[in-house]
């Protein structure tokens, strides 16, 4: 099969495009290099287009070449702190506007990333089915996306499916810096002999959702038979009390925690997924629990 990765030198594409290359499939790979790295493609074989998505013509760049059987569409700011209102909504939804043209033009699947920030404050399980919520620009415009691809959907002759990715970590994040995720960020600290930092008590609770697994969602849903938008995490929340504790434990180590006041009084203390539509629609079963994908991770890092 032939597929194009948009965002593909990025964190979670980047482990698409190594996948799909593994399945010996045609990978083409499309990203302005703005928050990616060569580093996560270097045994890369096919293809590469470094062009700003929003500001191309996908039918024009690819008129001389053959379609793709599907398009995974991974790029986007993620810096959820850019508060740049046209710069938000001008690279993402206008980039996926592009995406579905081509779609549209030459009929091929699409699989998208949305964003549990969709969400915002929406109380635990968030699920596909509640209202979306943003607390920040970068979720409204992951939410506009949602509203297109459920449109285009009821248009297109393929199927269009959206991922709404919960707190993903694993190999490929360390070029994020401080967006990486906490795990990584944590296991920083500890490796550097350092106290690992939480907010006041670590109870607080995410749904960290492995990159392996999230890679697997994205496989699953190039062969998923019907269109819709569904949520990617473990269905389990981790505080962060718990997180220390496996690093702890993967690192052999026996670091105690320095606990600080909380300054966000929009912080969002619990979150986790509610994947039952993600099973029904893919057949989605998280492979990894969260410790086991700290110890993979973590095995991973200091080899």
């Amino acid at each position: 099969m032939r597929y194009l990765v948009t965002g593909g030198a990025g964190f979670v594409g980047s482990n698409i495009v190594l996948r799909l290359e593994k399945d010996r499939h045609d990978v083409v790979v499309l990203d302005d290099m703005s928050s990616g790295t060569f580093k996560n493609l270097e045994n890369f074989r096919g293809e590469f287009f470094c062009v700003d998505l929003a500001n191309v013509d996908l039918v024009d760049l690819f008129k001389n070449r053959p379609p793709f059987d599907a398009i995974i569409h991974e790029a986007s700011i993620t810096d959820t702190t850019v508060t740049d209102q046209n710069l938000m909504i001008r690279k993402n939804v206008d980039g996926f506007r592009h995406i579905l043209d081509y779609a549209a033009f030459h009929p091929c699947r699409v699989v998208y990333a949305s964003s549990a920030a969709v969400y915002g404050n929406n109380p635990s399980p968030q699920s596909e089915d509640q209202a979306p919520h943003p607390l920040n620009v970068y979720g409204f415009s992951k939410m506009i996306l949602d509203n297109m691809a459920k449109k285009a959907a009821r248009e297109h002759s393929r199927p269009i499916i959206g991922l709404r990715y919960f707190n993903v970590f694993g190999p490929g994040e360390g070029h994020k810096g401080k967006f990486s995720s906490m795990i990584y960020q944590l296991y920083l600290q500890m490796r550097e002999g350092k106290n690992p930092r939480v907010f006041k008590w670590g109870e607080q609770g995410r749904d960290h959702v492995y990159v392996k697994d999230v890679v697997e969602a994205n496989i699953l849903a190039l062969s998923a038979e019907n269109s819709g938008t569904v949520n990617v995490g473990t269905g389990v929340e981790t505080s962060f009390n718990d997180i220390i504790e496996t690093l702890n434990k993967a690192l052999h180590l026996q670091m105690t925690t320095d606990y600080f006041d909380n300054p966000y009084d929009f912080y969002q203390n619990h979150t986790r997924a509610s994947i039952e539509a993600t099973r029904l629609l893919l057949g989605y079963v998280p492979r990894f629990s969260v410790s086991e994908g700290i110890m993979d991770y973590v095995q991973y890092l200091e080899h």
